[in-house]
């Protein structure tokens, strides 16, 4: 299997994550976001999207990172995606959540406006104003998270074993700290994140994001 990626990609990162901590024998082709390379063939040929990732299995395509992840957590029958009934769908119905909640106001509505120039709006008003949004959502979503997704009984985020929603969810939710946030008011996701960030592959994975953060560490951001 090849996977086409970035290593500072969020969506990228846990699919990484699953397959080193899996064992998961993975070939990695880079499609370097930072000159474009996504945008342009041979990869845009392949990927419409011209977005990362992309799994390939022969000659099956598959892009989006909740879909790749459930499909090698299928493949390799990974305890990760439970198999019965209601404890998947919880599963599924976690990562839904991570996508169109969280991952909307924290990433694209907070995090991804301050720190990337080509989310960043031309119009300083309308920059102060998405920003401000950003930020007011996604602290609804912590909460929500802390306090009564994961709460004070949880260690991850269906229960008391680790699934894939965990590393999905836990990429989206270190970008936090890129921001310098420190999690204070979220006890709860800060402790379940430390348990994500304290497996063995965890730093060589976000060993790009923790670099770009650390980067703009003189840069003002608004925190969650």
């Amino acid at each position: 299997m090849k996977l086409y990626y970035h290593p500072a990609s969020t969506t990228c990162r846990p699919i990484m994550l699953f397959a080193a901590e899996s064992g998961i024998e993975i070939e990695y082709q880079l499609v370097d976001l930072f000159t474009g390379e996504h945008m342009q063939p041979p990869y845009a040929e392949i990927n419409p999207n011209k977005l990362v990732p992309l799994l390939e299995d022969g000659d099956f395509r598959l892009t989006e990172s909740a879909a790749i992840l459930k499909y090698l957590a299928e493949k390799t029958g990974s305890a990760a995606y439970p198999k019965e009934l209601r404890a998947r769908a919880r599963v599924n119905e976690m990562m839904d959540w991570i996508n169109t909640q969280l991952c909307r106001d924290l990433a694209y509505g907070l995090v991804y406006p301050q720190m990337l120039p080509n989310h960043k709006r031309p119009d300083t008003a309308v920059q102060q104003a998405t920003v401000a949004w950003g930020q007011e959502r996604a602290r609804n979503w912590m909460k929500v998270l802390d306090q009564k997704l994961i709460g004070s009984g949880n260690a991850y985020l269906c229960g008391d074993m680790i699934s894939i929603a965990d590393y999905q969810g836990a990429a989206f939710v270190a970008l936090a700290e890129s921001i310098r946030s420190d999690l204070s008011a979220y006890p709860n996701v800060k402790r379940w994140l430390g348990g994500m960030k304290a497996l063995k592959s965890w730093k060589k994975v976000n060993e790009a994001i923790d670099g770009f953060a650390a980067s703009m560490k003189d840069v003002p951001f608004q925190a969650v």
